[in-house]
């Protein structure tokens, strides 16, 4: 169901006391709402201290990957039941930096959903275009591409994901989507999701968010919050973020 949602991804950074500050801070200062909720999304070493440092808040926790296999010869890798025994709730799937620089297909990004999914985990799905794709007109065909390779694999399960538009091109580079620019991209995939009975999940907006653009972002009519990087390692912009 839609709600207001703002997930950190700290991606590949981090640190036993360092974390332990951050979290704290989260803790103590995140006052929780029936229509708002954040999560962290915290690489998979540190899973444990988040589940001890949020198991007794309203702040969830969750991972920035997921295997496609349920168990095996997969050396490196991690399933989503293994993910599920540490209490997380969500798992980031298809993010730009899996896709670019690890070879992640939309296929493979589905059956993630769908393995995310088995063990009563919410896969958000990232989506976005790089800037030769938008400069060229294609930002509507490459999201729907993108999305449409989840769709088909999750049938009516779709209603259980969250989505998160991340034009690559504003990932950690300063440019941010004009929010009328996020906004038409959300509502073309808002519709697509309605086709497939999914119209009423979170869709989220990812790409350089800070404190001083987030209200301008999130108040767009299908916009539901955000999928927050460098800004999530701060606990004041993080938490200035969620409240916009």
């Amino acid at each position: 169901m839609r709600g207001k949602l703002v997930v950190g991804n700290w991606k590949m950074n981090g640190g036993l006391a360092p974390n332990a500050a951050l979290l704290g801070e989260l803790a103590a200062d995140w006052q929780a709402a029936a229509d708002r909720k954040i999560a962290v999304c915290v690489p998979y070493p540190y899973l444990v201290q988040a589940q001890a440092a949020l198991q007794a808040t309203p702040i969830a926790w969750g991972a920035q990957d997921v295997s496609e296999h349920a168990a095996g010869a997969y050396t490196g890798e991690v399933s989503a039941a293994m993910l599920a025994e540490f209490g997380c709730r969500y798992a980031i799937v298809g993010h730009s930096e899996r896709r670019q620089y690890f070879g992640d297909t939309d296929a493979v990004v589905a059956a993630k959903a769908k393995a995310a999914l088995a063990a009563k985990l919410t896969p958000i799905v990232c989506v976005g275009e790089l800037l030769s794709e938008r400069e060229a007109g294609t930002t509507d065909a490459v999201v729907l591409r993108q999305l449409d390779a989840v769709l088909a694999v999750l049938g009516a399960d779709a209603a259980r994901v969250v989505v998160a538009y991340e034009p690559v091109w504003a990932i950690g580079t300063g440019r941010t989507a004009t929010p009328e620019q996020a906004q038409d991209v959300h509502a073309t995939l808002r519709a697509r999701l309605a086709k497939a009975g999914a119209g009423d999940i979170p869709l989220l907006y990812g790409g350089s968010v800070k404190a001083d653009n987030a209200a301008s972002l999130f108040g767009r009519r299908d916009i539901d919050g955000g999928l927050i990087g460098g800004a999530s390692l701060k606990a004041a912009e993080f938490l200035a973020i969620a409240r916009a």
